[in-house]
């Protein structure tokens, strides 16, 4: 960072960049690119999306008075700039640390901030409420702007929200971050409408004529009223006229503009800014701007760990993970079943299906930020006797509790659902923690929840998953490094359970990668004289009632799990425990005490929730 002063050491609130000129936010620009570099090298975080909206946001801020007016992101993914300009510089390097500045916009922790934004296509329904507040209020003068991107557009929810707008005529202004990319490259029709509106030749004469009339303009009148006529005409001329959804919604929709020069968004924004009715700029930016190995790889450069600035290579030493051993096991299984198919949510690479994708790609679906959708698919797939596995991380595969019950359990059929970020992701916090799929997968008639401990056994679950079950499964697995012990198990086999060792006075009986965990706090019990039997679950539904039984003549049962404990694993067992009036063991569930985690490593919320090892242990030796 530059030794002199800079502009974004100054700045304290939002509002503080309304004397700014453009070159000065153009300056601004560049230091809060810097900064993001800098702290996301060290910190880990989403660099491409944020460093492609530093300018959106600037301009946004420089004509919006927030808190007054409401800035809203669709995924927090863009938000770092707004972030720094929030009066936050002195906090920024904390980002994502465990204690420290969250990785998305959260109102509880800045009155900035106006939604929680971490899952997609959410943004525009909180802003039809926002306007629809002013609206009753009889406040004309509030703004209410969202910014979308990373093709949240083409979510169920975002469109359902444009319908309701439009139909409304609520004002809001709706800047549509285009950046040709959601996590890994978009999909769908609407990413072609967009893509046709980038490259054609109508579409480039009409953002140059664009730029020369925003130069020319000045307050709202008989000048923008011109303009805002004209953009109709100019969109139309760009795409064929069936394209023009937001038209057609009732949404104005401007000129696509260069949404990387402030000054061309800063005037749009002047522009329409006082229009009563919905508005919908459309601005094309970089993913990745002003870092050139994010420019040249937006999709790898979307969530990264440590990095080398100099390089961009990552500073950690790439070890296999759970998502990389799912993916191979997947690939050798469908090289001799031809009936399996996968279908992800605009996830190809975070949920490890680039080489199916290569090697299958007539039996690969990507459905976009569509969870409803994929399971949907899945349900007709699997009614026609393929094998669809649904691969989603588990945080998002709450969107679609409905379709699962609705559409494939209650018929039960055979749809694989393959939840990847099972558990605790670290740093990303409450909106990607994956704590409630065991309780919402446990409620399920029909389905089956295997959730693996090590490489093996998540090979096995995955075979045993596709080849050996009939109705709904899913098998779950934590992200990052996946242990491998070298060890053979025994076959998996429906319900059944894996001993890991014997003991009378403790019972440690433990799910996924919580198994490793549990065995590490038998050691230190023993260290203190007493016995521990240490069983791998494998399956958090059906549980295995025998081994529970026969775990149930020890002193102390402890259950632990990542995930809830109302409704989870844990609960499961105290109820068949208290349903046989033979067994009376203290009975100990570890978990999330219905909570929401927040961020931090995995190993450091695990230890601030009583979940490591030494915790475990000293919680059952209290109740020895």
């Amino acid at each position: 960072m530059t030794q002199n002063r800079r502009i974004l050491d100054s700045i304290t609130k939002p509002s503080d960049v309304h004397v700014l000129s453009n070159e000065e936010l153009e300056i601004l620009a560049a230091e809060i690119r810097e900064e993001i570099i800098e702290v996301t090298s060290q910190n880990g975080g989403h660099i491409a999306p944020s460093l492609g909206a530093v300018d959106l946001i600037l301009a946004a801020h420089s004509v919006l008075d927030v808190p007054k007016d409401k800035l809203i992101f669709d995924v927090g993914h863009q938000s770092y700039a707004h972030m720094l300009l929030c009066g936050k510089p002195d906090k920024f390097h904390t980002l994502r640390e465990f204690g420290g500045f969250p990785g998305f916009p959260r109102p509880s922790v800045s009155e900035f901030d106006s939604n929680v934004a971490g899952h997609a296509s959410d943004s525009l329904s909180v802003a039809a409420g926002y306007a629809m507040s002013n609206k009753l209020n009889g406040d004309d003068d509030s703004k209410v702007v969202t910014i979308i991107g990373d093709a949240a557009i083409e979510g169920g929810m975002a469109l359902e929200a444009l319908n309701f707008i439009g139909s409304n005529q609520l004002k809001t202004i709706i800047i549509l971050n285009d950046n040709a990319m959601a996590i890994s490259a978009s999909v769908g029709a609407i990413t072609r409408h967009l893509a046709n509106i980038r490259t054609t030749k109508n579409y480039r004469d009409a953002r140059a004529a664009t730029k020369e009339r925003l130069k020319e303009q000045g307050k709202l009148g008989e000048k923008t009223i011109a303009l805002v006529s004209r953009a109709k005409s100019s969109l139309k001329s760009a795409i064929f006229p069936h394209s023009l959804m937001f038209e057609n919604m009732g949404i104005l929709c401007t000129p696509p503009i260069d949404g990387n020069d402030i000054g061309e968004v800063r005037a749009m924004l002047e522009l329409v800014k006082d229009v009563d009715g919905p508005v919908l700029i459309h601005a094309i930016t970089t993913k990745g701007k002003g870092y050139a190995p994010a420019e040249r790889d937006p999709e790898g450069f979307h969530g990264v760990g440590k990095f080398e600035i100099a390089t961009g290579k990552p500073l950690s030493r790439v070890a296999t993970k759970w998502t990389d051993v799912f993916g191979d096991e997947l690939v050798s299984i469908a090289e001799k079943n031809d009936d399996i198919v996968a279908i992800t949510a605009a996830m190809e690479g975070g949920c490890g299906l680039k080489e199916f994708h290569k090697r299958f790609p007539e039996r690969f679906v990507d459905v976009g930020i569509a969870e409803e959708n994929a399971v949907g698919i899945a349900s007709g797939l699997a009614y026609s006797g393929k094998v669809p596995v649904v691969c989603i991380y588990s945080t998002f595969l709450q969107r679609s509790i409905d379709q699962m019950i609705v559409d494939v359990c209650l018929e039960n059929k055979h749809v694989v659902f393959a939840l990847d970020r099972a558990g605790l992701v670290g740093d990303d916090g409450p909106t990607h923690h994956g704590t409630f799929d065991l309780a919402y997968l446990r409620m399920m008639p029909n389905m089956t929840v295997l959730a693996p401990s090590d490489e093996a056994e998540l090979r096995q679950a995955l075979r045993f998953a596709i080849d050996e079950c009939d109705g709904p499964v899913a098998v779950r697995y934590p992200r990052g490094v996946c242990p491998h012990y070298g060890a053979t198990h025994p076959d998996f086999e429906l319900g059944k359970s894996r001993e890991i060792k014997k003991g009378k006075d403790v019972a440690i009986l433990a799910v996924g990668r919580m198994t490793k965990i549990g065995f590490d706090a038998s050691k230190i019990l023993e260290n203190q004289g007493y016995s521990c039997r240490v069983i791998d679950m494998r399956f958090a539904k059906p549980i295995d009632e025998e081994a529970i039984r026969k775990a149930s003549k020890a002193t102390i049962v402890a259950t632990i799990e990542d995930g809830i404990i109302q409704g989870g694993f844990g609960e499961a067992v105290s109820a068949m425990i208290a349903s046989d009036c033979k067994l009376h063991p203290t009975v100990i569930n570890f978990g999330f005490d219905n909570q929401f985690v927040e961020h931090g490593t995995v190993d450091e919320l695990f230890a601030s929730l009583g979940l490591d090892a030494n915790s475990i242990a000293e919680r059952i030796l209290e109740s020895l």
